[in-house]
């Protein structure tokens, strides 16, 4: 249906139920032909330029990227007013982990089939090394805020490294509208299902829940968020995996069927796992979109929570979000498809879409037994909650760009704070079909914009590899007993990078 056609439908119809259904349906096109016409493609191709480039970095220094990871906690220890590269991390993990995770899963299997999560899978591998660049750039590129921290993202290396602070603004201005409002509706809307879906309770009453609860959060600025993200997110993340890890026990024996079932599902060779799109193609979309969403790879939104982390050397903190992508959709995403997969609960035959939402909590209650309804409520609002969160920091970091600090002193943005409240309680009252479209068409947006930065920009994330490969083996060979990054005369840099963080003399801690 072209786009003409299908408004003229909306409009015509009299039964129509309203301005959100007809901007759902909108929404719908515009999502299928932005992603069904290049850019799932485009982000495919992108990783694998950057995984040949950097000579496969998520499998060759994957050892180094969990050691990172594990000693990362304390980088900021010795600078009260930073943020740690772990608590970094948990930022990037708290926006990654949630509804895509739960719910994004169980609608890419329902609509693409289990196919679906061959493809999940593919993003993910190659997105890591995508993750690595963007992040790196991120560091790169960072600039010293007010309050002790840093700030940075694809706004400030395109300024920055490409010279455009107009494109910047551009980037920003997307980015605030899909965190501090696309996102933060997704995420509200995933609590309000699944509350109303355990405990009956009205949305309404979610909405007011949910702003009652974030509102003293967001007011109070991004450190709040770091610390409250640092503990919730893995936390959360190893009680879902613990509870797919006894499911996986108990049905130990039927695990390879499930595996056959995804594989052979991703290339259409048996038309039984198809989902309601069907087919091939079918499969390879929606598990496209949906690890996307989940993983956010490429999309540009992760490197915003990376550049505030004080650390010793930018290739760090690659390292550290590039597992972020490995955590979210290797394991927390498979976790989820095999709980679905092993329950018996989903069907092909008779799935639907409007099971979706819940369609993970009932598969856990069908395995486990129908007292985890209330604990996969938990975990979904733990989930949703640490996200918004998360986003909120993105949005935040994106206005300072927009909004710089001229007396020294960091702006509240009160207007944005307000603006994700509001997101949070029309998130909790809409429909699903909203919500998900309409966070997919400005991811796409803002993906295409970063992407091209990143590409433009790849040369010096290249080089900081090479310059923290170099000192890691001097490092082993005893020759040195840190790694500290200087981008000032550094001959693997392909010039002088600006800015006065990363300057011989700068007091960064870490070092």
């Amino acid at each position: 249906m072209t786009l003409p056609v299908l408004v003229a439908a909306v409009a015509s119809d009299t039964d129509a139920p309203g301005v959100i259904d007809a901007a759902a349906a909108w929404l719908s096109w515009a999502s299928g032909y932005l992603y069904g016409s290049f850019l799932a493609w485009l982000l495919i191709a992108v990783g694998l330029y950057f995984t040949v480039r950097t000579r496969f970095v998520q499998v060759r220094l994957f050892g180094a990227m969990v050691r990172t990871v594990f000693t990362s906690r304390s980088s900021a220890r010795h600078h009260d007013e930073g943020i740690s590269s772990f608590q970094a991390f948990a930022i990037g993990l708290a926006s990654r982990i949630g509804t895509g995770n739960i719910i994004g899963v169980a609608i890419a299997i329902t609509l693409g089939g289990p196919g679906a999560v061959f493809w999940m899978w593919l993003v993910a591998m190659v997105g890591m090394a995508t993750g690595f660049i963007e992040s790196t750039l991120a560091q790169m590129f960072k600039v010293r805020h007010p309050d002790g921290t840093f700030r940075g993202g694809p706004a400030y290396y395109i300024e920055r490294g490409l010279g455009s602070r107009a494109w910047g603004a551009v980037f920003a201005v997307i980015i605030t509208v899909v965190f501090g409002f696309a996102y933060e509706a997704a995420q509200s809307y995933a609590i309000s299902s699944s509350l109303q879906d355990t405990f009956h309770l009205s949305p309404w009453v979610s909405a007011a829940l949910l702003v009652a609860l974030t509102g003293p959060i967001v007011f109070r600025g991004i450190k709040p968020v770091a610390r409250i993200a640092e503990v919730i997110a893995p936390v959360m993340a190893l009680v879902y995996a613990g509870m797919a890890l006894v499911i996986l026990v108990l049905n130990i024996n039927v695990i390879p069927l499930a595996l056959t079932e995804i594989v052979q599902g991703a290339f259409g060779l048996n038309q039984a796992f198809a989902g309601l799109s069907g087919g091939l193609y079918a499969a390879a979309i929606n598990g496209i979109k949906r690890g996307l969403f989940s993983n956010e790879a490429g999309e540009g939104s992760v490197p915003n929570a990376a550049a505030t982390a004080t650390t010793s050397h930018p290739v760090k903190q690659g390292f550290v979000q590039s597992m972020g992508v490995f955590v979210d959709t290797i394991v927390v995403c498979t976790a989820t498809a095999l709980i679905v997969l092993l329950s018996g609960v989903y069907d092909p035959a008779t799935a639907s879409a409007d099971t979706a939402a819940t369609l993970t909590s009932a598969s856990v209650a069908t395995s486990l037994g129908g007292w985890t309804r209330y604990l996969m409520t938990v975990v979904i609002f733990v989930f949703a909650y640490s996200s918004l969160l998360g986003n909120y920091t993105y949005a935040e970091i994106n206005m300072d760009f927009l909004r710089p600090s001229k007396d020294g002193k960091a702006k509240p943005h009160l207007g944005l704070r307000t603006v994700i409240l509001i997101a949070t309680a029309i998130g909790a009252v809409s429909s699903l079909e909203f919500v998900i479209n309409l966070s997919d068409v400005a991811m796409g947006v803002m993906a295409v914009i970063n992407i091209v930065a990143i590409l433009a920009l790849g040369k010096w994330a290249f080089g900081a590899l090479r310059d923290w490969e170099a000192q890691n083996r001097a490092l082993k060979a005893g020759e040195i007993d840190h790694i500290r990054f200087v981008a000032t005369g550094n001959p693997h840099l392909p010039g002088e990078l600006p800015g006065d963080v990363w300057t011989a003399d700068a007091e960064h801690s870490g070092r």
